[in-house]
C-alpha cells in the first residue's frame, strides 16, 4: 500500500488517488466512486503518508496505525466513524495505547476509522507484500555481503596455497 498516492482534501469527503499534476491543480480520483475532480492550490491537500498521530513520546505514522488496525481486525473493517465519542476513544486506546489524549481529538480518531474502513473496503490495505519485499531486499543485501566475504576468504586461501 503506497499512501503517497492517496490524498485527503480538506472540505471534500472521502479519499482520493493522485492521478496527475495540472497547471494550477492536481487531478484526483475518488477511491470509491472513481469520479475524477481537481484539487486547486487554494485547497489543503494532504497525502496519507505525511500524516502522523501524536503519542506521548513522538509521532506514529498513519501507515503504522493502519497496520495495527489491520492485524487487530484481520483485514476487515473496524469500528464505524459514527460511533459515540467514548467508544471511539476506547477503541483508539486499544489500537495506540500511548496516543496523546490532549492533542488527538475525537475528530482525528473518526478520520482514522473512516479512512481505514474506506481503504479496507476497497482492498487497498496490503501489508504482506511490502514486508516480503523489504525482507527480500534486506536478504539480498545480506547474501551479497556473505558471498563477498566467501570470495575474499577463498582468495586468501588461494594465495596462501600458492606460497
Amino acid at each position: 500500500m503506497d499512501l503517497k498516492e492517496i490524498v485527503a482534501i480538506s472540505g471534500k469527503p472521502g479519499l482520493y488517488k493522485f492521478i496527475s499534476q495540472g497547471r494550477s491543480a492536481i487531478i484526483v480520483e475518488n477511491i470509491e466512486t472513481k469520479a475524477r475532480t481537481s484539487a486547486f492550490a487554494s485547497e489543503k491537500v494532504s497525502t496519507l503518508a505525511d500524516i502522523a498521530i501524536f503519542t506521548e513520546d513522538e509521532e506514529t505514522p498513519l501507515k503504522n496505525i493502519f497496520k495495527i488496525i489491520f492485524d487487530k481486525e484481520e483485514g476487515k473493517e473496524t469500528i464505524s466513524h459514527k460511533s459515540k465519542p467514548e467508544e471511539l476513544k476506547a477503541w483508539f486506546k486499544e489500537v495506540l495505547p500511548d496516543y496523546d489524549e490532549k492533542r488527538v481529538y475525537v475528530s482525528d480518531i473518526k478520520k482514522v476509522a473512516l479512512w481505514y474502513n474506506a481503504l479496507a473496503r476497497m482492498e487497498m490495505l496490503v501489508f504482506d507484500e511490502e514486508e516480503k519485499e523489504e525482507k527480500e531486499s534486506k536478504d539480498a543485501a545480506g547474501n551479497e555481503k556473505d558471498e563477498t566475504e566467501e570470495i575474499a576468504g577463498s582468495k586468501k586461501e588461494d594465495t596462501g596455497d600458492k606460497e
